[in-house]
């Protein structure tokens, strides 16, 4: 039998659950991130379906559904997900919105050119934008200034996206075109942060601020668990780190350029890529390019990707390949999939590297 006492208490949970902000997370990695600071209070809801690649995609109902009942949307950005401003201008109009790349003090890095990254050194001045001389270790979140940060609308206001049919998007055939309204957008930017650990950590506590924002009640847990979230990742970091120790300073080549965040966060430079950062699809030229670079700089291992045509990677004669999975697409979304991702990577690109 429940006293009076004990009944209070379920309706005081259940008042809390009910009461937690709807939250829409673009990529499964960030709605991991979310899903951290949430814990206790709420589930977030996924936007991009892990197996997905997030540089196109068509929203079904479901989703869409999501966005418009939606307290507070967080995203990358447009730089990864170009077709979902129209959706979020559209259906999540009056929510909070966190573009994760506009968080200040992110590490941003630039996009790399062409299929060899030779050029390319994680030391060299200018490799990474507005990050210098930040240590996210010492990162006091207590002195971030949020009220400027704008997050109710984060720039999004003088968006004109009328005209533009994300339903019809096609990934394959995209030249950029629609892109073109876009004009705020840093093409220069590779967007694939979420990839360095010490951005996720910066992550957890500004989204831990704005669910703050939306449901005072409960900052005080948002808080805690980002905090948790954030000196979690330093384990993660050794322990990443002693999976790459034995193979540090192997040469490989990755089908998509999208991971130089973890490449700079655990000096594993790649060699060179198939595709972009963008994952658009490889040509001929590109992939005579890349054999050639595997058969001149002894290259041993090529990692694919789960949602890409193994087939070239094949075709650069490498002796052994992996798979790297930075989207988790074959993992349960949830508070877990961020580590699974990250050490998923360690340990396929080490298996790949070693002799």
């Amino acid at each position: 039998m429940i006293n009076k006492v004990g009944l209070a208490l379920v309706f005081s949970a259940t008042a809390a659950m009910a009461e937690a902000p709807r939250v829409a997370v673009d990529i499964a990695p960030v709605h991991a991130l979310v899903a951290q600071v949430m814990k206790g209070v709420g589930t977030p809801e996924l936007i991009v379906p892990p197996g997905a690649s997030p540089h196109g995609y068509a929203l079904r109902p479901s989703q869409a559904r999501s966005l418009s009942q939606a307290d507070a949307v967080v995203w990358v950005g447009p730089g990864l997900t170009p077709w979902l401003e129209g959706p979020l201008d559209a259906l999540a109009g009056d929510a909070s919105q966190l573009v994760l790349m506009d968080v200040p003090q992110v590490l941003k890095l630039k996009v790399r050119e062409g299929g060899g990254f030779q050029g390319h050194h994680h030391g060299d001045e200018g490799d990474a934008a507005d990050h210098a001389g930040h240590d996210h270790e010492d990162h006091d979140h207590e002195d971030h200034d949020h009220e400027d940060h704008g997050h109710e609308d984060h720039g999004h206001d003088d968006h004109d996206h009328e005209g533009h049919d994300h339903d019809e998007h096609d990934h394959e055939g995209h030249d950029h075109a629609e892109e073109a309204h876009a004009d705020h957008v840093d093409h220069t930017l590779d967007p694939h942060a979420w990839l360095a650990p010490e951005n996720a950590a910066l992550w957890m506590l500004e989204i831990s601020v704005v669910l703050g924002a939306l449901d005072p009640d409960n900052a005080v847990t948002y808080e805690a668990n980002a905090r948790d979230g954030a000196a979690a990742l330093a384990g993660l970091t050794a322990d990443i780190n002693a999976i790459l120790d034995p193979v540090r300073g192997r040469p490989f080549v990755v089908y998509h350029d999208a991971y130089q965040y973890f490449e700079r966060s655990f000096d594993m430079p790649a060699t060179g890529s198939l595709s972009g950062g963008d994952a658009q699809p490889a040509g001929a030229a590109r992939v005579a390019e890349i054999r050639d670079m595997v058969a001149d700089a002894g290259v041993n291992c090529v990692m694919s990707e789960p949602q890409f045509n193994a087939g070239l990677v094949t075709a650069v004669g490498a002796a052994k390949t992996g798979v790297a999975d930075p989207l988790g697409a074959s993992l349960t979304p949830g508070p877990a999939l961020y580590d699974e991702v990250l050490r998923g990577l360690a340990t396929s690109l080490a298996a790949c590297l070693q002799d």
